[in-house]
């Protein structure tokens, strides 16, 4: 895996601007905050993040991959302006969860989720070398 990073550029916090990476690729649904009994962990955004990063990793563990292969993800939050308020939360939680692998990502606010107690949910794409 290659971080894309223009020289010119300031670097990213939390996130990369591109990544370039070869190997079997691994999709996952957009993933909720909820328990293997579908029942929301938290209320909050930062819980909610902390049992959403744990399922991601999960699911892509079924396939041999772990945090450090994430390479792309898409968030969609309910309240942008909590996200923002929470961002040093948010932060902690990735860096006790995921590390510090920090792929490429977009964060898009969404009148709402199918589940109607979740406060993000996140697709993410895995790379796992050959």
């Amino acid at each position: 895996m290659k971080m894309l990073q223009p020289a010119s550029w300031p670097r990213p916090k939390g996130y990369a601007n591109g990544i370039s990476a070869r190997g079997r690729t691994i999709f996952t649904a957009g993933v909720i905050g909820w328990d293997g009994q579908e029942k929301i962990v938290a209320p909050d955004l930062p819980g909610q993040l902390r049992q959403i990063l744990r399922n991601i990793l999960a699911i892509i563990a079924e396939d041999g991959a772990g945090p450090e292969h994430v390479v792309r993800m898409t968030w969609y939050v309910v309240d942008l302006d909590d996200y923002r308020a929470r961002i040093a939360e948010v932060g902690a939680v990735w860096r006790e969860v995921m590390g510090r692998n920090f792929p490429a990502m977009a964060v898009v606010e969404v009148k709402g989720l199918v589940e109607p107690a979740a406060r993000l949910e996140i697709e993410a794409v895995a790379m796992v070398p050959d």
